[in-house]
């Protein structure tokens, strides 16, 4: 059995977010800023400001370097954002270095990087983040420059005083760390069972289907016997050499066909999804372009890779959010539009391509946010149709994130015009058999 609570439902879609970080770098960037200028022009205490105004800039050229890495909505895997945050109690830590280690009263945002990481990453990131903080404070203790005083006076604070600050940034970085963990564990555990249950009400949907079709199938067969039986009869009767024996053996040959079919069909129920558990790349490009040939505009496919085609289950997840993307790309696109699948040992990469007029700038770097559109673009458009909520590609970026896929959304480079969307998986997670939750086979715990 497969126990719901032991999934992790949605995991990448909780991960920080680049954007998040970011900001809250920059953020301290101007409080480090702020606070080492007023001590040393508004209170005059002497402080090496040279050195804490490096300390400060290489913050900053971390955030401009993560912003043109990164788009915004890039969310981080966990030992990238325990890198980044390493690197805040570092930063953190030369600048205490600088302005008297413990003794500097600000050395309380040691805090800060904890509570960050206790609230969105794993108990044994967040464990090892709080040995760095300790690590950085036990050489903190004893190694830093003087406190910054007034008139040049030097304050030397008592050994057991700076063991209690010491004391304190330990027991309340593991009180926070384990408080934050447990308040975010019972919001991601709810959220697990929320996700859990739309995938068994999902299944459930799905074999209710199935059992009226196989019982379609079922009263099918009736009508069939009888011209299977009437076939049989026409053929004792026309002569071998008869102009009508040919189409008599292509009529038997195509109900026997359809016999075999509808078998299928009504085992479908019983015998799990059979035929339809599974789908190839290109069937999976075929399945979501299929709907919208109708609208006239041309879907060019491409299809190749080095090795045998990739075999993933059928997921309504990818169905729901490779179709918007094509979609969304036929809504725009001007004369046509391209989906190209290219596939290795190692991963699998659909594209899907139009050449419109591209997401608007405005809203390129948060492509993939709830109520963020890129509606409007057309003056053709009704003014019912003008203005959308954004969220058909929130939806669609998150059901294909929760299949372990990765996105990438840009602009094509001039002088071309269109819209680009590559979607990634891993091989081994596109060919993965557990992508949905078996109803018969769950247990919510």
């Amino acid at each position: 059995m497969t126990a719901i609570g032991g999934l992790e439902l949605g995991r990448r879609a909780r991960r920080l977010r680049v954007d998040t970080l970011v900001r809250l770098r920059w953020l301290a960037v101007a409080g480090q800023t702020a606070a080492v200028l007023a001590t040393r022009f508004l209170l005059g205490f002497d402080l090496p400001l040279e050195y804490c105004l490096a300390v400060v800039a290489l913050s900053v050229w971390l955030n401009i370097g993560l912003r043109i890495r990164y788009p915004v909505s890039h969310r981080l895997a966990d030992k990238a954002a325990f890198g980044l945050l390493a690197y805040d109690v570092a930063q953190l830590s030369g600048l205490l270095y600088l302005t008297g280690g413990l003794e500097n009263p600000f050395a309380i945002l040691f805090l800060a990087p904890i509570t960050a990481a206790a609230v969105s990453l794993p108990p044994v990131w967040t464990a090892r983040l709080m040995i760095v903080v300790i690590a950085a404070a036990s050489v903190l203790a004893f190694n830093h420059f003087e406190l910054p005083w007034p008139d040049g006076e030097n304050i030397d604070m008592p050994l057991i005083y700076v063991a209690g600050i010491w004391t304190s940034l330990v027991l309340g970085a593991g009180f926070i760390a384990v408080y934050a963990s447990r308040v975010a564990g019972e919001a991601r555990q709810l959220s697990d069972a929320l996700a859990a249950t739309e995938l068994v009400l999902a299944r459930e949907q799905h074999l209710t289907q199935l059992d009226g079709l196989a019982a379609a199938a079922h009263e099918l067969g009736t009508p069939l016997a009888t011209i299977a039986l009437t076939i049989k009869e026409l053929s004792k009767t026309v002569p071998e050499d008869s102009a009508w024996s040919e189409d008599i053996r292509l009529i038997a040959q195509e109900a026997g066909r359809c016999r075999d079919i509808l078998a299928k069909l009504a085992s479908l129920g019983v015998e799990g999804d059979g035929m339809f558990d599974s789908m190839s790349v290109r069937h999976l490009i075929e399945e979501i372009v299929a709907p919208q040939r109708i609208f006239g505009l041309p879907v060019e496919i491409e299809c190749s890779g080095d090795g045998p085609e990739p075999v993933g289950r059928r997921s309504p997840g990818i169905l729901y959010g490779l179709g918007n993307l094509v979609e969304n790309a036929v809504d725009f696109a001007t004369t046509r539009v391209r989906v190209t699948a290219r596939w290795s040992p190692a991963d699998v990469k659909i594209s899907i391509e139009d050449d419109g007029p591209g997401f608007a700038p405005e809203v390129l770097s948060r492509l993939g946010e709830p109520y963020v559109t890129t509606r409007g673009s057309r003056d053709t458009e009704s003014a019912e149709e003008a203005f959308g909520l954004g969220l058909g590609l929130f939806i669609a970026k998150t059901l294909l994130e929760r299949s372990s896929a990765e996105l990438s959304m840009q602009n094509a480079t001039p002088p071309e015009a269109g819209a680009r969307v590559a979607v990634r998986w891993t091989r081994e997670e596109f060919e993965r058999r557990d992508r949905t939750i078996d109803s018969r086979d769950a247990r919510i715990s």
